[in-house]
């Protein structure tokens, strides 16, 4: 059988990319930052390069705008079975942009100082977002089981009493969970009786892998609805994240007439090559992109195995969605921080769990979107320091080269 392309990619070609991910802890192998290693669809490559190639370098015209809300309309639809019109869907650069939106706009209209609820552990940024408006946030654990995460649902009512925001990260990052119907309409449901609202951040939607659905948190019920608001984009599904477009969807008739008043200056935060890739990927890329998460299952699968021999000590759930493994490494004694460990004894580049927040203590996050014989390189660099050999050998994928 012949290998897959992805497997043919060196650790050079990866650096010489000069990406954030490749170039930030020079020497070592990339695992942090939360892009994947395969490039993208090639029609997303042609429209962005279109778009520049027909000086469109100013203003996003209309219809670059309009093409964007068709696409993801018809992208939700078929993907996820979520009708909205297009007129629903509204262009930012980010899904964090989204966030601020919700935190300055869309919070409980009668306390409008709410404080932000996070399942945590949660991703990195989130945790310091309150603090940046003057509002406080509530963090609630997520409670580990044999088989996976669970809600701590009454420490949930507690932090919602009152009305608050609740960032619904889903599938969730760092965890990989993907939220069960029932499970979101638990949420909706306490939601309703406290008053509170929902930023639904759903930018991992599309990778998601067998035994598992995504269910968009807006479609649960009609009460879900009315009082969330939910970002998506093709960042994460196709690789986008340097293009700068989001999409801000609103599923209820205030949130509209608020967003016509105040949302003119964050919609020209989309980028045109942003909006054109974004257009192109919904369009055209759903090959290109079930082919990556044919590959990503493979490499869950491949990961515990890995796991298992080379770092028996840590523990490993394989995810249900995303590209992020969450690594138990408590049972490990690794000073100063387990990432800071790992960066240091096996040049690889991690993520430090305590950066999520509670209950990410003794953890730590890898990306595994990267090829097969990386990703093995890189648990063999981590098990060999923590037993204190050399950590490169013949299976090392730079001593390879």
């Amino acid at each position: 059988m012949s290998a897959h392309p992805f497997d043919l990619l060196t650790v050079d070609q990866l650096r010489q990319t000069g990406s954030l991910k490749w170039s930030e802890y020079r020497g070592s192998l990339g695992a942090w930052v939360a892009e994947m290693d395969f490039g993208t669809a090639p029609g997303v490559i042609a429209a962005a390069q279109e778009t520049l190639a027909n000086g469109l370098i100013g203003y996003a015209p209309t219809r670059l705008v309009h093409d964007m809300q068709q696409a993801t309309a018809a992208w939700l639809d078929n993907r996820f079975v979520w009708k909205v019109d297009p007129e629903q869907v509204r262009p930012l650069n980010s899904v964090a942009s989204a966030l601020d939106a919700a935190i300055m706009h869309f919070s409980p209209r009668y306390r409008p100082d709410a404080p932000l609820v996070l399942l945590t552990p949660a991703y990195m940024p989130f945790i310091s977002t309150a603090s940046r408006f003057g509002r406080d946030s509530i963090q609630v654990a997520m409670v580990p089981t044999p088989t996976g995460w669970e809600i701590d649902w009454s420490a949930l009512e507690r932090a919602l009493a009152g009305g608050a925001l609740l960032v619904l990260v889903n599938p969730h990052n760092p965890l990989g969970k993907v939220y069960t119907r029932e499970e979101l309409l638990g949420i909706a449901a306490l939601v309703e009786a406290t008053g509170s609202r929902v930023f639904a951040d759903e930018v991992h939607a599309p990778l998601v892998f067998d035994g598992a659905t995504h269910i968009p948190y807006a479609t649960v019920s009609d009460a879900a609805a009315a009082h969330s608001i939910t970002a998506v984009a093709a960042t994460k599904a196709f690789n986008l994240p340097g293009l700068k477009c989001a999409q801000l969807v609103l599923t209820n008739d205030v949130d509209r007439m608020v967003w016509a008043r105040v949302g003119d200056v964050p919609e020209h935060g989309a980028a045109n090559v942003g909006l054109a890739a974004t257009t192109a990927a919904y369009r055209t890329g759903t090959g290109w992109l079930d082919s990556v998460i044919s590959y990503l299952d493979e490499s869950r699968m491949l990961l515990a195995g890995i796991i298992s021999e080379h770092l028996p000590q840590v523990r490993y759930t394989p995810p249900q969605g995303t590209y992020l493994a969450w690594l138990d490494v408590s049972r490990l004694v690794l000073e100063p921080g387990p990432a800071q460990f790992f960066l240091k004894e096996a040049q690889v580049a991690l993520i430090n769990g305590s950066a999520c927040g509670s209950g990410g203590r003794g953890f730590v996050r890898l990306n595994f979107a990267t090829p097969h014989p990386v990703l093995g390189g890189m648990i063999h660099r981590m098990g060999a320091a923590v037993d204190g050999c050399d950590n490169k050998d013949a299976t090392d994928p730079e001593f390879a080269q």
